[in-house]
């Protein structure tokens, strides 16, 4: 039993380190041909967005959100993807409920 609750301390530490590591991440997107770009951050925080000014129609607005919407979505799932895939390396996979450590 106290070799358990060393390896759930050893791995709470572990996990605790990794989420500080991929809190300070940071990710470029781009979309739309690379017409609109951003840096997000891996607290989900967008740093930057860069907006090329070819893309910039008065007359289609409708076009330049739908890439800025797709841009943040990418950039959310990224980092999203990338944390999830850092953690299961130190769970192994052992499906913990949400919020144990």
């Amino acid at each position: 039993m106290d070799q358990m609750i060393r390896q759930a301390h050893k791995m709470q530490e572990q996990m605790e380190a990794l989420q500080a590591d991929l809190d300070a991440r940071e990710y470029e997107i781009s979309a739309g041909g690379g017409m609109v770009k951003l840096k997000i951050n891996g607290q989900k925080t967008i740093t930057s967005l860069e907006i090329s000014p070819e893309i910039v129609d008065p007359d289609d607005v409708e076009t330049l959100s739908d890439i800025i919407t797709a841009a943040v979505n990418q950039a959310i799932k990224q980092v999203e993807d990338t944390n999830a895939q850092e953690m299961q390396k130190i769970t192994g996979g052992i499906g913990l409920p949400g919020g144990i450590f």
